[in-house]
């Protein structure tokens, strides 16, 4: 996808794959990226590096990514592309039991690694659909076509990511 002249939002970009998409986004001429992460003040850094927009943003929580479109239509009048892409691993404290990790890690990493890109999909898809123009771009894993052995929270979300 050619980016020029683009909005882009990239949840999960205070780092890694995230960050480095802010920063091709913002070399190949976009011009409105937006950095969303929980960590704000790594969102605000990386935004600050490539004249973008931060937004501290929890993508577990459906009122944030509500707010981020939001921001992303007032700011831009659009979204052209939506680079879901924050997500969490982790091993399974029993390497031999892909039932132990905890309820709670089960929560996180249905809520980051599936719910989010629902969310995302239920509040910028009308925009989208009314312009008659947009993208989506789920960072998923090759382990939701495969599995990653001693983590079953991550290789299961992983799977549901790309089912939806």
């Amino acid at each position: 996808m050619n980016v020029k002249d683009k909005v882009v939002i990239v949840t999960g970009g205070a780092s890694g794959i995230g960050k480095a998409l802010a920063e091709r986004f913002a070399r190949e001429g976009a011009s409105g990226v937006i950095v969303a992460d929980l960590n704000g003040a790594g969102a605000e850094q990386v935004a600050k590096s490539i004249g973008g927009i931060a937004l501290q943003t929890d993508v577990m929580l459906e009122a944030d990514i509500q707010k981020l479109v939001r921001t992303a239509e007032e700011k831009f009048g659009r979204i052209d592309l939506f680079c879901s892409n924050a997500g969490v691993g982790g091993a399974d404290p029993d390497i031999d039991n892909p039932g132990s990790p905890t309820n709670a890690k089960w929560e996180l990493a249905w809520g980051v690694n599936v719910m989010a890109h629902v969310y995302a999909a239920r509040h910028a898809l009308p925009g989208m659909i009314a312009a008659k123009s947009g993208w989506f771009l789920n960072t998923v894993s090759a382990a939701g076509l495969l599995s990653q052995i001693g983590s079953a929270p991550y290789s299961t979300t992983k799977h549901a990511a790309i089912g939806f």
